[in-house]
């Protein structure tokens, strides 16, 4: 077996623990976390991943992370991610979840914050290039095709949480 996860049913209650790779193929939600990081000057950090990556390689983002483990929360997961992806490690905040339907399967994407004030040390094989961006810099580079297709309704979504009813 591969990477296990939890698979999750349409209000994020666990049903069991399969293969992600299975979870892709017959759309079974499992869950996600991922961390917005900003810079002390507000500043989002970019990135675009890997070329040989297995989901949407050489394409850009705004958020790093990956599935939570079996038996991990979010927002442990979302930390680990941080140290895994960025070298750094930083308090994470929870900003929202959402079911997201997805490019390739379903999941439950919950997205937290977290102000990175060190320099990142980015895992090269997860990410090829990143830079820090304002919020119109980042609107803009999320209207390009090259931008991964799910992270545009998260960015949506976390910009206008406060207007919006949680989900």
């Amino acid at each position: 077996m591969g990477e296990l996860v939890e698979r999750v049913d349409e209000q994020d209650r666990v049903l069991g623990v399969v293969d992600r790779g299975e979870a892709i193929t017959h759309h079974w939600p499992h869950r996600v976390a991922t961390i917005v990081c900003r810079d002390a000057a507000g500043r989002f950090l970019v990135h675009r991943r890997a070329a040989d990556m297995s989901r949407f390689p050489g394409q850009y983002n705004f958020m790093v992370g990956g599935a939570a483990e079996v038996g991990e929360s979010y927002e442990e997961a979302a930390a680990r991610e941080l140290s895994e992806e960025l070298g750094v490690r930083a308090p994470v905040r929870f900003a929202l979840k959402f079911l997201c339907r997805g490019a390739i399967s379903p999941y439950w994407l919950g997205i937290h914050e977290a102000v990175v004030d060190e320099d990142i040390t980015p895992d090269p094989a997860e990410i090829a290039w990143h830079a820090w961006v304002t919020e119109d810099e980042l609107r803009e580079m999320a209207r390009r095709p090259t931008f991964v297709a799910d992270a545009v309704e998260a960015l949506d979504r976390y910009l206008n949480r406060d207007a919006r009813p949680a989900t």
